[in-house]
């Protein structure tokens, strides 16, 4: 199903319909097998970045393709109609530039080009075993060592861990608390800076994530991201668009999840006509169909917040919290609908059910955008 929109320039249309076309030839007949065997799509997500994707929302002079956040996210919404991996690599790939392009000095920012047109893929080190939420509570320490930096720590829950090119590691430099926190960039392969296997996931399985363990990891002094100090704030900055993302994803998700459920209750015919005749079935595809356009108006209203430089992050916390949950409840019905079919991996949407429970996890749990939201209102 297409959703007319209003967008800002005939650009960004063509932008669109070039990306439902890459989307349809690239990634629809590829996801079930990378998903089956849990195969990282490492040149499908290449490909993308040869074609403009992988840095939409940044300056064309850094590299990027200038695009509103607004027109960003229906891209993502887009390729996770198709395959939701993709459209996850995307959404971290672009988290994951953000630290250099906002705070990297002249020489980090070199990397731009290259890491916005896909030659370099990236990941975000933020997570710990012992602390996702609680992220200022992190413990992995970077030390001084007269030349540089030496890391050790462990990450958990890092997506690209093993494929990416480069790493965010936010990391402690100092005291306890936000205020101890850095950013540093390291290069994959760099010695001391070990992924480990692969989780053994529900859902996302051609791009699960992993632990990340650095053993006297040696970075230059010059791989600091920002001040001394600034990490925390930078890891927030970034995380608040991030969270838009993952909402757009979700949002794709739904959508394909709707257009299933009811091409299907068009066609299953139950005691001589087709079950979406039934209102049992037809009350239920209404309700989903109003939950993913109640979502994707969220999303993009505060993307529109963003575009216009206003604050949006209590806006971001809510489309990720709504979108999400939406998509857990779209894709379960979608199961439903289709009955014991839905429940066979012969139909997308037992994978979408799977995947869907993922999204109200990562970029912060949606108690935690509870949380945030509910903090704004009483502060």
């Amino acid at each position: 199903m297409t959703v007319d929109r209003i967008l800002p320039t005939e650009e960004a249309y063509d932008l669109l319909d070039l990306t439902r076309e890459l989307a349809d030839r690239e990634l629809a007949a590829k996801a079930d097998d990378h998903e089956r065997h849990g195969v990282f799509p490492r040149e499908t997500i290449r490909t993308l970045g040869l074609s403009g994707l992988l840095g939409l929302p940044y300056p064309e002079a850094d590299g990027g393709a200038g695009q509103p956040y607004e027109v960003y996210l229906q891209v993502l919404e887009i390729l996770a109609g198709r395959w939701l991996a993709i459209a996850e690599a995307v959404s971290v790939h672009t988290l994951s530039c953000y630290p250099v392009y906002a705070h990297g000095t002249e020489r980090q920012r070199k990397l731009l080009p290259d890491m916005l047109g896909g030659d370099l893929l990236g990941a975000y080190a933020l997570s710990e075993p012992q602390g996702g939420s609680d992220a200022a509570a992190l413990q992995t320490r970077a030390t001084h060592d007269g030349a540089g930096w030496v890391v050790n720590g462990t990450k958990a829950w890092i997506t690209h861990a093993g494929h990416a090119d480069f790493y965010n590691i936010f990391c402690r430099t100092g005291g306890p608390g936000a205020s101890g926190i850095s950013c540093l960039l390291a290069d994959a392969g760099t010695p001391g800076l070990l992924p480990q296997k692969p989780e053994r996931t529900m859902g996302l399985r051609s791009s699960a994530p992993a632990q990340i363990v650095f053993d006297d990891l040696h970075l230059d002094a010059d791989r600091l991201v920002g001040a001394e100090g600034g990490g925390f704030r930078i890891a927030m900055e970034a995380l608040d668009a991030g969270r838009l993302g993952i909402a757009a994803c979700a949002v794709g998700l739904g959508q394909a999840a709707v257009d299933y459920a009811a091409a299907y209750a068009r066609e299953r015919e139950q005691f001589g006509k087709p079950i979406g005749d039934f209102q049992g079935v037809g009350f239920m595809l209404a309700d989903m169909a109003t939950q993913v356009s109640a979502a994707r108006a969220l999303v993009l209203a505060a993307a529109r917040l963003k575009d216009a430089g206003r604050p949006f992050s209590i806006e971001a916390a809510k489309a990720k919290l709504f979108a999400t949950d939406a998509a857990m409840r779209v894709t379960t019905d979608a199961v439903q609908v289709l009955g014991g079919y839905g429940y066979v991996s012969d139909h997308p949407v037992e994978r979408w059910f799977r995947e869907a429970k993922v999204l109200q996890i990562v970029e912060g749990t949606n108690q935690i955008q509870r949380l945030v939201i509910s903090r704004s209102l009483v502060r």
